[in-house]
């Protein structure tokens, strides 16, 4: 039995605790962390099968039966914390992203050498079960050489300006998904983003810095060329949708439904909308992610997302920024 530490007992940490206590056998959380604890959610993990709650996370790292840590704190403590995780030899899980800044992500990455401590990042959307389907059937060859990998990712309601001055901007925190979606997909890095960006949505998020609104263009290593869509506020729902188109054909998923049911009639023919949040969505996908890891550890294999892993989609919205500023296409090695 693997026992974990949770450092973050915001809504991501919250998803862990539920996921690994219902979901991941192999794994049990001992001790949850976070600075703002209320006794609600300290009363909430130990009906959840917490042991022990505590303010200090350090109490985490210091236990000697704690094998790995979840680190789901806010994203300026996640590359701290995550160095301090290592030279204590604890397995670490990191929700993305590791850091905004390619620095810091190397101070993890010189941590973790000579180590044999097992370092996972927490993109969660290569483990849904369309997205798999999708990069299973590119895998297996299916389509042929890839030409074309489309990917939209629109959220159903604007954030607050007040996190959009935290969040790093759009590209480090909403596209970075996408960025991690499209490198699943062709199996490769890379090397050329060019973004066109606008605020279509809210004028507070152009006022705190940031868009709402973009297309990214990427040239990858193989050849193929990439198209992400972003936009913070898509009416219908949740849009979560990916295609890949090659030589010998294309594979594409829609969007998660309540639903399959189709209504004709003399009115029109309607279906259900995608869910409408990103839990509803996900759910499924962060408990098995979260399996993924413990399963390494306990079989002593690689993860399925290293810390590399972490760094290139931080390159790539890097490079979008910069392409959005100078209003040209950027080589990733200008970033990197």
């Amino acid at each position: 039995m693997i026992k974990v530490g949770i450092i973050g007992a915001g809504r991501i940490g919250k998803v862990h605790v539920q996921s690994i206590c219902t979901q991941v056998p192999d794994a049990k959380v001992k001790m949850l962390a976070d600075p703002f604890l209320t006794d609600e959610t300290a009363a909430w993990a130990k009906d959840m099968g917490v042991s022990q709650v505590t303010k200090d996370y350090k109490e985490i790292l210091a236990d000697p039966e704690i094998d790995a840590v979840l680190i789901c704190s806010s994203t300026d403590t996640h590359s701290p914390i995550s160095v301090e995780a290592i030279k204590a030899g604890k397995h670490v899980f990191c929700e993305k992203p590791i850091d905004h800044d390619i620095d810091k992500i190397q101070e993890v990455i010189d941590a973790l050498k000579d180590s044999k401590v097992k370092y996972q990042v927490g993109f969660n959307r290569r483990f849904d079960h369309n997205f798999e389907a999708v990069r299973d059937a590119v895998a297996a060859g299916k389509v042929g050489d890839i030409h074309v990998i489309k990917v939209t990712s629109r959220d159903p309601e604007p954030p607050s300006a007040e996190y959009v001055k935290v969040s790093g901007g759009m590209f480090l925190d909403m596209t970075i998904h996408d960025f991690d979606m499209v490198r699943f997909l062709a199996g490769c890095n890379a090397t050329e983003v060019y973004t066109e960006a606008a605020v279509l949505v809210d004028p507070a998020i152009g006022e705190a810095g940031d868009v709402d609104t973009a297309v990214i263009t990427l040239k990858m290593e193989n050849g193929a060329i990439a198209v992400i869509d972003n936009s913070r506020k898509a009416v219908y729902g949740y849009d979560q949708r990916a295609e890949v188109f090659g030589s010998k054909g294309m594979v594409a998923t829609g969007n998660d439904t309540a639903s399959a049911a189709v209504i004709s009639n003399e009115s029109g023919v309607t279906g259900e909308v995608p869910l409408h949040f990103f839990l509803e969505r996900y759910m499924a996908a962060y408990a098995k992610e979260v399996k993924c890891f413990i399963d390494a550890i306990v079989n002593d294999t690689d993860t399925p997302l290293g810390v590399m892993d972490g760094l290139e989609p931080v390159l790539m919205g890097l490079a979008a920024k910069k392409s959005m500023e100078e209003h040209r296409p950027v080589k990733i090695s200008e970033v990197r």
